[in-house]
């Protein structure tokens, strides 16, 4: 059964514009493929955003005005669109949690804190009272729970190719008691024998570059352009101009270059789990 194609304009911002996108696209007698030429976005990408599953990246909304002669009308909604609130997550957060739904790869640098897609339950609550302290105990377990909801894509055995190179300090300097960081250990070090991860670590006295004070993740797409995310503990901003974000991908590479081996890495991350669990472990 054919799915019908009317779009709901007041479920949300990005629905509303990606219906009058669709309209003006139709009215001018464009198809998608025409739209899209010339831009760094796929057909699909541009197919998402006029049925409201996404926001208006700037520079498409720049491109479309061009090619629909819609003087600015886009560009001047994207806005709104970026600034909607889009479920559970913070709003800086959120374009990242749903791009990686469909990400390719993601590929994660974490210097501070344990990934959210790699977190257990206890140290997603451990990190949640240090940096918003006057939660409520409901505010924190939602947290929780949304934190491991975006970690059931690791459901899929196939899908997205996961990376993520962490510093050795986050294994040595733990957030939780011993018993429960032993648990997140082995919460990463299962995922990995899963081969659903490939982790590194980046031994405490490797060089490394000033930059790589900030975290990085980046993600990698089917039918759009590789974005690039950094955050701290209240803000966070996507990087989507291609320059920068090819400019990330040597830097990470190279970061990924100067880190342990993998099955060194895991050997690492399952002996102070024990370590750990053993109470043993000495920062």
């Amino acid at each position: 059964m054919a799915v019908s194609k009317d779009i709901d304009g007041s479920a949300s911002v990005p629905a509303f514009y990606g219906k009058e996108m669709r309209w003006r696209r139709e009215a001018a007698g464009f198809t998608l493929q025409q739209t899209v030429e010339g831009s760094f976005y796929g057909v699909s990408y541009l197919s998402e955003i006029e049925r409201g599953q996404r926001r208006i990246p700037l520079d498409l909304a720049q491109h479309v005005d061009l090619v629909l002669d819609t003087d600015g009308f886009f560009e001047r909604c994207c806005e709104d669109v970026r600034k909607a609130r889009q479920g559970p997550h913070a709003p800086y957060f959120a374009p990242v949690a749903a791009s990686e739904q469909r990400a390719r790869s993601i590929e994660d640098w974490a210097n501070s804190i344990i990934p959210g897609l790699l977190q257990t339950a206890p140290y997603t609550r451990a990190i949640a009272h240090s940096t918003h302290p006057m939660d409520l105990p409901e505010e924190v377990e939602a947290k929780v729970q949304n934190r491991l909801r975006r970690a059931t894509l690791f459901e899929n055995p196939k899908r997205p190719e996961y990376w993520v190179i962490m510093q050795e300090s986050l294994l040595r300097n733990p957030l939780l008691s011993g018993r429960e960081m032993a648990e997140q250990l082995d919460h990463i070090a299962a995922l990995t024998r899963r081969r659903r991860i490939v982790p590194q670590i980046l031994l405490w006295n490797a060089a490394t570059q000033p930059f790589m004070a900030h975290s990085i993740k980046l993600l990698e797409f089917d039918a759009e352009p590789p974005i690039m995310y950094t955050e701290g503990p209240y803000h966070g901003q996507l990087v989507e101009d291609p320059a920068t974000v090819k400019a990330y991908r040597k830097a990470y590479d190279r970061l990924r270059a100067a880190a342990l081996p993998s099955e060194a890495s895991l050997a690492m991350i399952e002996s102070i789990a024990e370590e750990l669990r053993n109470g043993e472990h000495h920062h």
